[in-house]
C-alpha cells in the first residue's frame, strides 16, 4: 500500500495558481508559507518571469538560496529575480511578509528546496527561519540591505556572462547590497583577468582559496598581496608553483608570498601541491603562521633535513588533526626528525599519509614508539614505501592498540619483488596468509589494505587496487 505524502498536494496547488499568472501574483500575500519554495521551483523552471519577480518580494524566508537551482541556469529568469530585488529595494518598507536578507548563489541549499518540496522525510523548519550567522567582516562595515553569496571560479575562459552582470548590478547598488565570495577558485594564469574581478569583491569576505592551475613563483608572489587581504581564509590549498630555470629575485619573491600569512588569522588548513620553491625555506613560511593548523599538506616535493626539523619545532602544528607529505623523499633523512614530529602531533592526530616517501626500515623502526602513541590515528597510508614483511609484522604490533585506527594502507612486503623489481603475484598471496596469521595472533578483528605497486625503486609511483586483509572473530584458524 501506498504511503500518502501530503507534499504532493502543493506541488499541485504551486501548479494551479501557475496556470493564472496574474491571480498567482494577487494571491502571495496571503499564501502559505509552504506553498512558496514549490511555487518557486515550478515558476523558475517554467521561466514565469513575473511570478518570480513578485515572489522576491513576498519571500517569507531569510534566505533565497537560488544556487541550488541554477544548475542549468536560463539568464531571463535571473534577470527576473534581480529585478524583484530591485523593486524591494527601492521600497521605504519591506513588505509584511518578507522576511530576505540573503540572496545565495552558490551551489548549495539543495537541502532546503528538496524538504519544501517533499521528498526528505525529516523536516526541521527552525533552521530555514534562523537569522544568517554574522560574519567578523560584516561587523566591520555598515549592514547592507541585502547579502549577496556567490562562489568565484575565474577561469583561462571570461567570467559567465550571468557572473559578469550580476557584479555589475552589485556594483550600482553600493550601500545597499554586499556582495560575499565565500570561496574562491582559481584556474587560470592570467593574473591581469584575476585582478580585475576581485578588485570588485569584498577580500576578507574569502573563507577558502583554491589555486589548481600551474603557477610560477614569480604569479604567486603577484598574488600574494591579494591573499594578504583575505583575512578570514580559513582553507588554502595552492597547486604546481615552479621556480622558472632564470627565476630572478627568487628570494623576493619567497618573502612576498610567505609574508602574508602574518596577516591570515584564520587560516585552520594549508594544502600546498607540488611547491617546489619550498626546499630549504619551509621556515619561513611557518614562522609566518599566526594560528595552530588543523590540517597540513605539503606533498610532491622536496624538502631538506632542516625543512623538515622546523616542521617539528614549529608550535602551530603541535594540534595537526591530519598530516600529509606524500611524494616527499625522506629515505636519505635522520630517522629521528620524523620521530620528533609524531611525538609532537601524538595527541590529536588522526590522518597520517606518508605514500612514496622513500621510508626505509630502519625510519620507520624509529618512528613506531611515537606512532603507537597517536592514540586518535583514524587513517594510516604508507603506499609506496620499500619495506621488509619483518618490518610489517613490527608495524602491525605496534598499531594493534591503536582503537580508533580503522583504514589502513600499506605497501606490499619487499619479499613480493624481485631483485629486478618485478612485482609477482603469487609471492604477495602467500605473504598475505602471513599477515594474516599476524593479524590473528594479535587477537583483534582488523582489516588492512595491501597496495601493490611497480617497484619504487624503478621510479613509478602507480598503485594497483588493494587488496584486503581481513582477521574478524569467524575468520577460519
Amino acid at each position: 500500500m501506498s504511503v500518502w505524502n501530503p507534499l504532493r498536494l502543493l506541488d499541485l496547488a504551486a501548479m494551479d495558481l501557475l496556470r493564472d499568472e496574474a491571480s498567482a501574483i494577487s494571491t502571495l500575500e496571503y499564501l502559505p508559507t509552504e506553498l512558496f519554495p514549490p511555487l518557486f521551483i515550478l515558476a523558475f523552471y517554467g521561466r514565469h518571469s513575473e511570478t518570480l519577480k513578485a515572489m522576491v518580494q513576498a519571500w517569507p524566508f531569510v534566505r533565497l538560496p537560488l544556487g541550488g537551482l541554477m544548475q542549468m541556469p536560463h539568464r531571463g529568469t535571473l534577470q527576473a529575480v534581480l529585478d524583484g530585488l530591485d523593486v524591494l529595494l527601492a521600497q521605504k518598507e519591506r513588505p509584511r511578509r518578507c522576511k530576505l536578507q540573503v540572496l545565495d548563489l552558490r551551489n548549495t541549499g539543495q537541502y532546503f528546496w528538496r524538504m519544501w518540496s517533499g521528498s526528505s522525510s525529516h523536516v526541521h523548519s527552525s533552521s530555514m527561519m534562523a537569522p544568517v550567522a554574522e560574519d567578523s567582516s560584516r561587523t566591520k562595515q555598515p549592514l547592507a540591505l541585502l547579502e549577496v553569496y556567490v562562489e568565484l571560479r575565474l577561469k583561462e575562459s571570461n567570467l559567465d556572462e550571468f557572473l559578469i552582470d550580476l557584479i555589475r548590478w552589485v556594483e550600482q547598488r553600493k550601500g545597499s547590497i554586499h556582495l560575499c565570495c565565500k570561496k574562491l577558485k582559481i584556474i587560470t594564469t592570467s593574473m591581469e583577468n584575476i585582478k580585475e574581478v576581485l578588485s570588485r569583491v569584498q577580500l576578507d569576505c574569502i573563507q577558502e582559496v583554491q589555486v589548481n592551475s600551474t603557477w610560477h613563483l614569480s604569479t604567486l608572489a603577484m598574488f600574494a598581496p591579494l591573499l594578504g587581504q583575505m583575512s578570514n581564509v580559513q582553507r588554502l590549498f595552492l597547486s604546481h608553483v615552479y621556480l622558472s630555470a632564470f627565476e630572478e629575485q627568487e628570494q623576493q619573491h619567497i618573502v612576498q608570498f610567505t609574508s602574508q600569512f602574518l596577516r591570515l588569522h584564520h587560516l585552520r588548513d594549508l594544502y600546498m601541491e607540488s611547491p617546489s620553491f619550498l626546499e630549504g625555506c619551509l621556515d619561513q613560511m611557518l614562522s609566518c603562521l599566526k594560528t595552530p593548523l588543523d590540517n597540513l599538506s605539503i606533498t610532491n616535493c622536496l624538502l631538506t633535513e632542516s625543512d623538515l626539523t622546523h616542521l617539528s619545532q614549529c608550535p602551530n602544528i603541535s594540534q595537526l588533526k591530519a598530516l600529509d607529505l606524500s611524494g616527499v623523499t625522506l629515505t636519505n633523512f635522520s630517522p629521528e626528525l620524523l620521530q620528533v614530529l609524531l611525538e609532537k602531533v601524538a595527541a590529536t592526530l588522526q590522518e597520517l599519509d606518508l605514500d612514496l616517501c622513500g621510508i626505509m626500515d630502519s625510519q620507520l623502526e624509529a618512528i613506531l614508539p611515537a606512532l603507537s602513541h597517536c592514540s586518535q590515528l583514524r587513517t594510516f597510508s604508507m603506499c609506496g614505501n620499500l619495506l621488509s614483511m619483518a618490518i610489517m609484522e613490527k608495524l602491525l604490533q605496534h598499531t594493534s592498540g591503536l582503537l580508533s585506527l580503522s583504514q589502513e594502507l600499506y605497501p606490499a612486503p619487499r619479499e613480493s619483488y624481485s631483485s629486478q623489481g618485478d612485482f609477482h603475484p603469487e609471492r604477495l598471496v602467500q605473504l598475505k596468509a602471513e599477515l594474516l596469521k599476524i593479524l590473528r595472533d594479535l587477537g583483534r578483528p582488523r582489516t588492512i589494505w595491501i597496495s601493490s605497486s611497480p617497484c619504487p625503486h624503478c621510479g613509478e609511483n602507480t598503485f594497483y587496487h588493494p587488496e584486503p586483509v581481513v582477521y574478524s572473530y569467524n575468520t577460519p584458524a
